[in-house]
């Protein structure tokens, strides 16, 4: 056997090649990943326990610090060290390739990592109570700056990988035809991350020279236009890893192929174009644009992303259907549908995190984004509501759902406490629908976002709300508490299948 050769093993379920370099990063970006999802989703119980007016756990101090923990641990680096597991998955694995450049691999994990712990630190030391967008000229100490600058540099450096991984599978030669739809929408991600995390440097690199001193003030609006840039694109990029897995999830369950690929590929391609422009409607009480920009970003060219949504929304569906059709589900028009792998947690991972993401986050995100719609919600607790309903139920619950088949592939053990397993995606993925319906009822009756407590307390005046609300936000803390056990029985499989799941031979 070569050296070079010696590098691959071969999976003797699906015959596909695994680069062993590839599969150590996969692991240590995945494991990554989940610790953060733990962290979050403690961090995430206390403050549903504080915004439930009849528990209110945390004083206000510890709840705006909880909620800057909770906004990165969640929203950044839970999220993007999956999506970089996620990356290369989907170029060295699915590409029967090598993973380009390792050295520069395990360089992203050291920058990610070193990054993420700076800032969690920073958070938990109460030198960085300044909520996930850090909007000056609220000031963190210059460390929670770099960490992030850090962080943004080294998931830059992942997508370089893929890329560079991409090219040497199609140089060497080692699939045939166009690279695989997962691919093509990893790759539409990638390239959002790299211009997302550059307008992430281009925000936090003057504040942190701000934070040392060493320029004199920073600009709040030019702050805003640029971090918004970073800040909801990063949930961009997570919408197309999102898809990507949709259709993976498709393929692994039930064997579905796209009933038209091109037409797929051409909804990434709309991602890729106009996706990014939904950042704006964070801008649209600033002065910095006129009204008709806002007019036209909100009321057309957002809307192409949104018809993007709305072709895969059709194709995922479609092409299970049509796969279950073919294994004899043919009675009427769902026997199919009854008939599907429900037992099996990444299919019902895929059903939840398609009618969730498509049902409570797309329907919310169209409403919302709109001039004169946002401008009443943006600042109620409406908006959470929304971005829970996308992140996660949307793209942690499809996270959730590949990494029952990632453990069997890379890690190379059986599911371990396969009840649990089948019994997660529910826990979790129905519980957080009600948190997220309950968050945009509370909202819709005028309770605000990120406030520590709604009835104004220790201010000059006091304020009132309908007794629904008071309802609205005890279920949605009943809830939460559900759906971190929910959380918590992910990673007890996640991990109990690292340490007593059989071994798969091979």
């Amino acid at each position: 056997m070569t050296t070079a050769a010696a590098l691959f093993r071969t999976c003797p379920a699906t015959g596909l090649k695994v680069h062993l370099p590839a599969q150590g990063l996969i692991k240590i970006n995945a494991v990554t990943a989940i610790v953060f999802l733990l962290v979050g989703g403690i961090v995430a119980l206390t403050l549903a326990l504080t915004r439930w007016q009849a528990v209110h756990l945390l004083n206000d101090e510890w709840f705006y610090r909880m909620l800057t923990l909770h906004g990165i641990a969640m929203l950044v680096a839970w999220i993007v060290f999956f999506e970089m597991a996620v990356l290369y998955f989907a170029s060295a694995i699915l590409l029967n390739t090598r993973l380009a450049v390792p050295w520069l691999a395990w360089t992203q994990y050291v920058l990610m990592f070193v990054g993420a712990a700076m800032v969690a630190v920073e958070i938990l030391l109460g030198r960085a109570d300044v909520m996930f967008t850090s909007y000056v000229p609220l000031q963190a100490d210059h460390w929670y700056y770099l960490g992030i600058i850090l962080f943004a540099v080294g998931a830059i450096l992942g997508c370089v990988v893929f890329f560079a991984t991409v090219n040497a599978a199609r140089v060497e030669k080692t699939y045939e035809g166009s690279i695989p739809l997962v691919t093509f929408g990893a790759a539409i991600a990638a390239l959002i991350a790299i211009v997302t995390l550059a307008h992430g440097a281009a925000a936090f690199i003057p504040t942190w020279l701000w934070a040392l001193g060493l320029v004199p003030m920073m600009d709040a609006e030019i702050y805003r236009l640029l971090f918004w840039g970073f800040g909801h694109s990063t949930q961009q990029i997570n919408v197309c890893a999102m898809v990507s897995i949709w259709y993976l999830l498709g393929t692994l369950t039930v064997g579905a192929t796209p009933l038209n690929e091109k037409v797929s590929r051409s909804a990434f391609v709309l991602y890729g174009l106009f996706i990014m422009i939904a950042s704006e409607h964070h801008l649209l009480v600033d002065p910095g644009l006129s009204a008709a920009h806002k007019s036209w970003n909100t009321g057309y060219f957002m809307h192409l992303a949104v018809l993007a949504s709305m072709i895969h929304a059709y194709s995922v569906p479609a092409a299970t259907e049509v796969a279950l059709r073919k294994q004899g589900y043919t009675k009427g028009l769902f026997e199919w549908l009854k008939k599907a792998p429900w037992g099996n947690p990444a299919w019902s991972s895929l059903f939840i995190s398609l009618v969730g993401f498509g049902f409570i986050g797309g329907i919310t995100g169209v409403v919302y984004g709109t001039e004169q719609i946002n401008i009443i919600v943006h600042n109620t607790l409406a908006i959470p509501g929304h971005f829970h309903a996308t992140v996660v139920v949307g793209t942690t619950v499809a996270f959730m759902g590949v990494t029952y088949y990632v453990l069997p592939l890379i890690f190379q053990r059986e599911v371990a406490f396969p009840t649990v397993a089948r019994l997660q995606p529910y826990v979790f993925g129905l519980s957080m629908y009600v948190v997220c319906i309950g968050m945009i009822i509370a909202g819709r009756f005028g309770v605000p976002r990120r406030s520590w407590d709604m009835n104004g307390v220790d201010g000059p005046f006091q304020v009132s709300f309908d007794p629904i609300v008071d309802m609205a936000l005890a279920v949605t803390g009943i809830a939460a508490v559900v759906a971190v056990v929910g959380g918590a029985m992910f990673c007890a499989v996640a991990v109990g299948t690292l340490l007593v799941g059989k071994k798969i031979e091979g």
